[in-house]
Protein backbone atom coordinates (compact mmCIF):
# COMPACT_ATOMS: atom_id res chain seq x y z
CA UNK A 1 0.00 0.00 0.00
CA UNK A 2 1.11 3.11 -0.66
CA UNK A 3 1.82 5.89 2.15
CA UNK A 4 -0.34 8.64 2.37
CA UNK A 5 1.05 12.00 1.24
CA UNK A 6 1.09 15.48 2.91
CA UNK A 7 1.64 18.64 0.59
CA UNK A 8 1.46 21.75 1.80
CA UNK A 9 0.34 23.66 -1.15
CA UNK A 10 1.54 27.70 -2.17
CA UNK A 11 -0.84 30.30 -4.05
CA UNK A 12 0.45 32.46 -5.57
CA UNK A 13 -0.29 36.13 -6.39
CA UNK A 14 1.90 38.83 -7.41
CA UNK A 15 5.17 36.82 -6.17
CA UNK A 16 3.44 36.48 -2.39
CA UNK A 17 1.64 33.58 -1.08
CA UNK A 18 -2.37 34.01 -0.52
CA UNK A 19 -5.17 32.48 0.32
CA UNK A 20 -8.71 32.90 0.17
CA UNK A 21 -12.28 31.03 0.49
CA UNK A 22 -14.18 28.92 -2.03
CA UNK A 23 -11.57 30.71 -4.21
CA UNK A 24 -12.23 34.41 -3.15
CA UNK A 25 -11.31 36.85 -0.66
CA UNK A 26 -7.86 36.38 -0.82
CA UNK A 27 -5.79 37.24 2.09
CA UNK A 28 -1.57 37.63 2.17
CA UNK A 29 -0.06 34.70 3.94
CA UNK A 30 3.64 35.50 3.62
CA UNK A 31 7.02 35.11 1.69
CA UNK A 32 7.20 32.04 -0.51
CA UNK A 33 10.66 30.95 -0.33
CA UNK A 34 10.47 31.01 3.66
CA UNK A 35 7.30 29.12 3.28
CA UNK A 36 8.62 26.48 1.28
CA UNK A 37 11.90 26.31 3.25
CA UNK A 38 9.63 25.95 6.65
CA UNK A 39 7.71 22.94 5.32
CA UNK A 40 11.16 21.44 4.06
CA UNK A 41 12.16 21.37 7.95
CA UNK A 42 8.64 20.72 9.03
CA UNK A 43 8.91 16.84 7.03
CA UNK A 44 6.25 17.85 4.21
CA UNK A 45 6.72 15.28 1.35
CA UNK A 46 6.05 17.14 -1.18
CA UNK A 47 5.51 20.90 -2.28
CA UNK A 48 3.02 22.30 -5.04
CA UNK A 49 3.01 25.81 -6.17
CA UNK A 50 0.10 27.22 -8.30
CA UNK A 51 0.36 30.54 -9.99
CA UNK A 52 -3.07 31.49 -9.34
CA UNK A 53 -3.59 34.29 -11.74
CA UNK A 54 -0.67 33.12 -14.59
CA UNK A 55 -4.24 32.17 -16.66
CA UNK A 56 -6.51 34.90 -15.92
CA UNK A 57 -3.70 37.10 -16.73
CA UNK A 58 -2.40 35.50 -19.76
CA UNK A 59 1.42 35.12 -18.94
CA UNK A 60 3.87 32.56 -17.89
CA UNK A 61 4.73 31.18 -14.14
CA UNK A 62 7.24 33.11 -12.09
CA UNK A 63 10.36 31.06 -13.39
CA UNK A 64 12.26 33.34 -11.28
CA UNK A 65 10.53 32.56 -8.05
CA UNK A 66 10.13 28.77 -9.23
CA UNK A 67 13.98 29.04 -9.29
CA UNK A 68 14.45 30.64 -5.81
CA UNK A 69 12.04 27.62 -4.18
CA UNK A 70 13.57 24.85 -5.75
CA UNK A 71 17.06 25.87 -4.57
CA UNK A 72 15.53 25.14 -0.78
CA UNK A 73 13.80 21.73 -1.88
CA UNK A 74 15.06 18.28 -1.99
CA UNK A 75 11.38 17.25 -1.89
CA UNK A 76 9.45 17.15 -5.00
CA UNK A 77 8.31 20.85 -6.55
CA UNK A 78 4.81 20.72 -8.45
CA UNK A 79 4.47 23.84 -10.40
CA UNK A 80 1.18 25.36 -12.11
CA UNK A 81 -0.22 27.74 -13.92
CA UNK A 82 0.04 29.88 -17.33
CA UNK A 83 1.03 26.42 -18.53
CA UNK A 84 0.03 26.04 -22.49
CA UNK A 85 2.96 23.78 -24.03
CA UNK A 86 6.21 21.64 -23.74
CA UNK A 87 8.30 24.71 -24.16
CA UNK A 88 6.59 26.43 -20.97
CA UNK A 89 7.21 22.98 -18.95
CA UNK A 90 10.37 22.49 -20.10
CA UNK A 91 11.65 25.88 -19.03
CA UNK A 92 10.06 25.07 -15.29
CA UNK A 93 11.57 21.62 -15.42
CA UNK A 94 15.12 23.66 -16.13
CA UNK A 95 14.16 25.87 -13.00
CA UNK A 96 13.87 23.33 -11.12
CA UNK A 97 9.85 22.03 -10.76
CA UNK A 98 10.15 18.31 -10.98
CA UNK A 99 6.26 17.95 -11.76
CA UNK A 100 4.23 20.21 -13.65
CA UNK A 101 0.06 21.06 -12.89
CA UNK A 102 -2.20 21.62 -15.69
CA UNK A 103 -5.84 22.76 -15.53
CA UNK A 104 -7.37 25.20 -18.09
CA UNK A 105 -5.26 24.77 -20.74
CA UNK A 106 -5.53 21.00 -20.53
CA UNK A 107 -9.47 21.46 -20.76
CA UNK A 108 -9.00 23.45 -23.88
CA UNK A 109 -6.32 21.23 -25.30
CA UNK A 110 -6.70 17.79 -24.23
CA UNK A 111 -3.71 16.63 -26.51
CA UNK A 112 -1.57 18.78 -23.99
CA UNK A 113 -1.09 16.07 -21.56
CA UNK A 114 -0.22 13.50 -23.84
CA UNK A 115 2.09 15.83 -25.24
CA UNK A 116 3.83 16.40 -22.03
CA UNK A 117 3.67 12.89 -21.14
CA UNK A 118 5.22 11.68 -24.21
CA UNK A 119 8.04 14.45 -23.83
CA UNK A 120 8.77 14.05 -20.12
CA UNK A 121 7.44 11.25 -19.08
CA UNK A 122 3.61 10.59 -17.17
CA UNK A 123 5.00 11.18 -13.55
CA UNK A 124 5.89 14.49 -14.76
CA UNK A 125 2.03 15.56 -15.44
CA UNK A 126 -0.64 16.12 -12.66
CA UNK A 127 -3.51 17.46 -13.80
CA UNK A 128 -5.45 19.60 -11.50
CA UNK A 129 -9.07 19.35 -11.52
CA UNK A 130 -11.12 22.47 -9.97
CA UNK A 131 -14.87 21.13 -8.74
CA UNK A 132 -18.07 21.97 -7.54
CA UNK A 133 -21.33 20.73 -7.82
CA UNK A 134 -24.71 22.37 -9.45
CA UNK A 135 -27.76 20.80 -10.44
CA UNK A 136 -26.81 17.85 -9.00
CA UNK A 137 -23.35 17.16 -10.96
CA UNK A 138 -20.24 17.72 -10.81
CA UNK A 139 -18.77 20.24 -12.93
CA UNK A 140 -15.22 21.01 -14.19
CA UNK A 141 -14.21 24.63 -13.82
CA UNK A 142 -11.45 26.85 -15.45
CA UNK A 143 -9.38 30.20 -15.09
CA UNK A 144 -9.37 29.88 -11.47
CA UNK A 145 -12.72 28.79 -10.99
CA UNK A 146 -14.09 31.48 -12.14
CA UNK A 147 -15.59 29.46 -15.73
CA UNK A 148 -17.89 25.98 -15.02
CA UNK A 149 -16.88 24.05 -18.03
CA UNK A 150 -19.61 21.07 -19.14
CA UNK A 151 -17.30 18.34 -18.38
CA UNK A 152 -18.29 16.01 -15.50
CA UNK A 153 -15.53 15.83 -12.96
CA UNK A 154 -15.41 11.91 -13.11
CA UNK A 155 -15.26 11.99 -17.25
CA UNK A 156 -12.60 14.26 -17.27
CA UNK A 157 -10.32 13.03 -14.32
CA UNK A 158 -10.92 9.14 -16.34
CA UNK A 159 -9.89 10.92 -20.12
CA UNK A 160 -7.07 12.49 -18.52
CA UNK A 161 -6.05 9.34 -17.22
CA UNK A 162 -6.08 7.54 -20.86
CA UNK A 163 -3.85 10.88 -22.08
CA UNK A 164 -1.40 9.94 -19.96
CA UNK A 165 -1.69 12.08 -16.54
CA UNK A 166 0.34 10.17 -13.60
CA UNK A 167 -1.74 12.23 -10.96
CA UNK A 168 -5.24 14.03 -10.41
CA UNK A 169 -5.12 17.08 -8.04
CA UNK A 170 -8.59 17.51 -7.27
CA UNK A 171 -9.86 20.55 -5.35
CA UNK A 172 -13.36 20.74 -3.99
CA UNK A 173 -14.92 24.49 -4.79
CA UNK A 174 -16.82 24.68 -1.97
CA UNK A 175 -14.62 23.35 0.40
CA UNK A 176 -11.88 25.52 -0.62
CA UNK A 177 -10.75 27.57 3.14
CA UNK A 178 -14.14 26.58 4.74
CA UNK A 179 -11.90 24.06 7.01
CA UNK A 180 -14.96 22.29 7.24
CA UNK A 181 -13.29 19.18 5.81
CA UNK A 182 -12.62 17.80 2.85
CA UNK A 183 -15.18 16.72 0.08
CA UNK A 184 -15.47 12.96 1.18
CA UNK A 185 -18.05 12.34 -1.99
CA UNK A 186 -16.63 13.51 -4.85
CA UNK A 187 -13.08 12.81 -3.57
CA UNK A 188 -13.90 9.16 -3.29
CA UNK A 189 -16.06 9.39 -6.34
CA UNK A 190 -12.72 10.35 -8.97
CA UNK A 191 -10.44 7.95 -6.89
CA UNK A 192 -12.34 4.95 -7.24
CA UNK A 193 -13.06 5.49 -11.17
CA UNK A 194 -9.37 5.96 -12.09
CA UNK A 195 -6.29 4.20 -11.43
CA UNK A 196 -3.82 6.91 -10.82
CA UNK A 197 -3.23 8.81 -7.62
CA UNK A 198 -5.81 11.67 -6.28
CA UNK A 199 -4.61 14.47 -4.33
CA UNK A 200 -7.28 15.33 -1.88
CA UNK A 201 -7.74 19.52 -1.98
CA UNK A 202 -10.17 22.07 -0.51
CA UNK A 203 -11.08 22.05 3.34
CA UNK A 204 -8.47 20.89 5.94
CA UNK A 205 -9.21 22.29 8.78
CA UNK A 206 -7.86 19.91 11.39
CA UNK A 207 -6.02 16.52 11.67
CA UNK A 208 -9.36 14.83 11.85
CA UNK A 209 -10.02 15.63 8.54
CA UNK A 210 -6.65 14.23 6.93
CA UNK A 211 -7.66 10.79 9.24
CA UNK A 212 -10.74 10.80 7.52
CA UNK A 213 -10.25 11.45 3.53
CA UNK A 214 -7.29 8.60 3.97
CA UNK A 215 -9.99 6.30 5.58
CA UNK A 216 -13.28 7.12 4.00
CA UNK A 217 -11.35 7.14 0.02
CA UNK A 218 -8.44 6.13 -1.80
CA UNK A 219 -6.41 9.39 -1.78
CA UNK A 220 -3.06 9.02 -1.51
CA UNK A 221 -2.25 12.20 -0.82
CA UNK A 222 -3.72 15.47 1.38
CA UNK A 223 -3.39 19.47 0.43
CA UNK A 224 -3.57 22.15 2.38
CA UNK A 225 -2.76 25.61 2.67
CA UNK A 226 -4.44 27.69 5.64
CA UNK A 227 -4.07 25.52 8.18
CA UNK A 228 0.15 25.45 7.67
CA UNK A 229 0.91 29.00 6.51
CA UNK A 230 -1.05 30.26 9.78
CA UNK A 231 0.28 27.53 11.93
CA UNK A 232 -2.86 26.08 13.14
CA UNK A 233 -1.68 22.74 12.32
CA UNK A 234 2.08 21.53 11.96
CA UNK A 235 2.75 19.10 9.30
CA UNK A 236 5.59 16.99 12.16
CA UNK A 237 2.14 16.52 14.70
CA UNK A 238 -0.39 16.10 11.80
CA UNK A 239 1.65 12.71 10.62
CA UNK A 240 2.49 11.07 14.29
CA UNK A 241 -1.25 11.82 14.90
CA UNK A 242 -2.10 9.80 11.53
CA UNK A 243 0.15 7.53 12.69
CA UNK A 244 -1.63 6.33 15.83
CA UNK A 245 -4.53 6.21 13.90
CA UNK A 246 -2.61 3.66 11.99
CA UNK A 247 -2.40 5.64 8.91
CA UNK A 248 0.94 4.95 6.92
CA UNK A 249 2.89 7.95 5.95
CA UNK A 250 5.91 8.76 4.53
Amino acid sequence: MLKKRIIPCLDIKNGTTVKGINFEGLRDAGDPVELAKRYEKEGADELVFLDITATIEERKTFAELVQKISRELSIPFTVGGGISTVDDVRKLLEAGADKISINSSAVKNPTLISDIAGQFGSQCVVVAIDTRCADGSDYVHIKGGRERTVLKTVDWAKQAEVLGAGEILLTSMDGDGTKNGFDIRITRLVAENINIPVIASGGAGKPEDFEEVFTLTKATAALAASIFHFGEVGIRDLKNNLTLKNIAVR
